[in-house]
């Protein structure tokens, strides 16, 4: 499998690539008041608009840095191609990927309650590697305000 690398202060993450549709330079972002925690506002995709959620303000308590190689990863929320979901996630020094298997993402041996989406550890190209689940960042941080649609 592909993974996506990218980093959350220090340390280096991974995303599974297949969820990935297309990662899009740092846009203009159109602000949403009383969001909760990370989710940052929306962006016009092709005419759609698509919540975007800056994982190192929801992981670490704040933005990503502003650098080029800062990113939004726009990710599929739902395997229904007739009304597909997508999901833009800010991620920084979004420059790498890895080949490994699933399986090589091992339990860390610490519980994570408050952060259900941090999955298995691997050994990637520079140093340990955590997986993000992306199902379970989405039931933990934005499945109501995300995708809930106005009357």
């Amino acid at each position: 499998m592909l993974f996506l690398l990218f980093h959350l202060g220090d340390d280096y993450y991974a995303l599974d690539a297949s969820q990935v549709v297309e990662i899009m330079p740092l846009v203009s972002i159109k602000r949403m008041l009383r969001s909760p925690q990370g989710v940052v506002g929306t962006i016009n995709y092709h005419g759609t608009f698509v919540p975007v959620v800056d994982l190192s303000e929801l992981a670490l308590g704040r933005p990503a840095p502003p650098r080029l190689s800062t990113r939004i990863i726009l990710v599929r929320c739902s395997e229904d191609a007739a009304q597909p979901r997508l999901l833009g996630l800010i991620t920084a020094k979004t420059t790498e990927t890895m080949r490994c298997e699933a399986a090589d993402f091992v339990y860390s041996g610490m519980a994570t309650d408050d952060a259900p989406y941090l999955g298995g550890i691997a050994t990637g190209p520079r140093g340990l590697v955590q997986r993000i689940e992306l199902s379970k960042l989405l039931a933990a941080s934005v499945p109501g305000l995300a995708f809930k649609r106005s009357a």
